[in-house]
């Protein structure tokens, strides 16, 4: 057998293939555009593999793959109350890497069943009620999950005392269930690993989204990862060696932000919602392709430089994954940019300030970035060096007083050959390699910790 690994990074516009030696070293790497279009995305990997331009039988390495591609991992959240059970269970799913169509409160309502269905989600995520708590709404809304017809694997991380209730409901309609610890065990306290670490297990197991990844799947003698939960999971590992981390992914269909930190003391006494230590964001609407209409239309007008709207309008007319020309890589750094201040915007917390009887309070909502050391730029978009360390730096230094983000001494690299994604994928079949390939990572980027 061919010494190192394969992994296969299938995205929603190009797929990227690396080959790792046996010592974590990165020696090849292709890629290609993305076929989900055409409908089979192994044609994307074909077209990456020819790229790759090494000598290496493919058939004779083990390959590990993430995917993002058609929409990714697709999931439905509901729990008891908004901001407590079912806010956790949402931070669970983030974390595993799905992208999420509904989240719910309180009894699932019949317009809320239609969407489900409409939804057709690949994994439904149960949570409801701290343990020895609440039962009958969870109850309720697992035989409704039952009737719905939905035949999508449910992870149950809802109260421990009505769990095997919970369980027999749902298996006795059919239903294959995954139970796990309650991901909001008591008021202010979450526990989301189990959960992502169910999500993940049975998107390895069962799920298969895009056309032609059935056939990948043959290929892959290893894992398969949503690419989001792949990446946090090499932040995870990330942040044990080198400090608090946060990871900005700028994507042709999504932009998403990953951090790994408690924040500071200060911050952390006067917050009013427990926040996950390990958090992933995910915006939609921020995918420099897929969403470059979106993007222009939220632009600072002060960041256009010498761009007008229809200008810019014209160019995305033709957009393709790759700039082909010079007013193309500009536009693209603008739009990297605007998804990048945006992104990080919506997943920092801010300092607010409440007025009672006693005068006025200071108060944290949301995640603190105050005491992140490193920020790593990845995706395409952001880590071609015509776009990303600028854009990084850019963003350290604006003027934002009460928002939570990292301090202007962070300091900034880029994932220019997606390692994160590749060190948590191979960390779940062989923590190993994974370690050396980070290990690799740690010395040509000259981390320290």
């Amino acid at each position: 057998m061919a010494k190192g690994k394969l992994v296969a990074e299938v995205g929603s516009t190009t797929t990227v293939v690396s080959h790792y030696e046996d010592k974590g070293q990165l020696t090849a790497q292709g890629q290609g555009y993305t076929s989900v279009e055409e409908g089979d995305v192994l044609l994307g990997l074909i077209r990456a593999q020819k790229d790759l331009d090494a000598d290496i039988s493919f058939s004779d390495v083990e390959m590990y793959a993430t995917s993002s591609a058609a929409g990714g991992l697709k999931m439905t959240v509901h729990g008891l109350v908004y901001d407590m059970t079912a806010r956790a269970a949402r931070e669970a799913a983030l974390g595993a890497g799905a992208v999420l169509h509904q989240v719910t409160a309180g009894k699932i309502s019949d317009e809320e069943i239609d969407k489900l269905s409409n939804i057709s989600p690949n994994i439904i995520l149960l949570a409801g009620g701290v343990d020895y708590g609440e039962e009958k709404t969870v109850v309720n809304n697992a035989k409704r999950l039952v009737k719905s017809g939905v035949k999508a694997p449910v992870v149950y991380a809802g109260n421990t005392a009505c769990k095997d209730k919970v369980v027999k409901i749902l298996e006795d309609g059919g239903l294959y269930v995954e139970p796990v610890e309650n991901v909001y065990p008591t008021v202010d306290e979450l526990n989301v690993e189990p959960a992502r670490k169910a999500i993940q297990k049975i998107f390895q197991q069962h799920i298969i989204h895009a056309p032609g990844m059935e056939k990948i799947k043959e290929r892959v003698k290893g894992s398969i990862m949503p690419t989001p939960g792949a990446v946090m999971q090499g932040a995870k590992l990330l942040q044990e060696r080198i400090g608090d981390v946060m990871i900005i992914d700028v994507g042709g269909a999504t932009t998403d932000v990953h951090s790994v930190t408690d924040g500071s003391r200060e911050m952390l006494d006067i917050t009013v919602a427990p926040e996950p230590k390990a958090k992933r964001t995910v915006e939609g609407d921020l995918g420099v392709y897929r969403n470059a209409l979106n993007l222009i239309d939220i632009m600072d007008e002060s960041i256009t430089e010498g761009f007008s709207k229809e200008k810019m309008n014209d160019i995305v007319s033709s957009w393709e994954p790759f700039p082909q020309n010079e007013s193309e890589k500009d536009l693209l750094k603008l739009l990297t940019k605007t998804a990048v201040f945006s992104a990080v915007d919506r997943h920092a917390g801010s300092i607010k300030y409440l007025y009672g009887p006693t005068g006025r309070q200071q108060i944290v909502k949301g995640k603190d970035l105050s005491n992140v050391k490193w920020i790593i730029g990845t995706g395409g978009a952001l880590s071609r060096d015509y776009t990303g360390e600028k854009v990084l730096e850019e963003l350290l230094n604006r003027y934002q007083p009460n928002k939570l983000t990292p301090p202007k001494d962070a300091k900034v690299i880029l994932d220019e050959h997606y390692i994160l994604a590749a060190v948590g994928v191979l960390s779940i079949e062989d923590y190993k390699m994974a370690e050396k390939v980070l290990d690799s990572f740690i010395e040509t980027k000259k981390l320290k910790s």
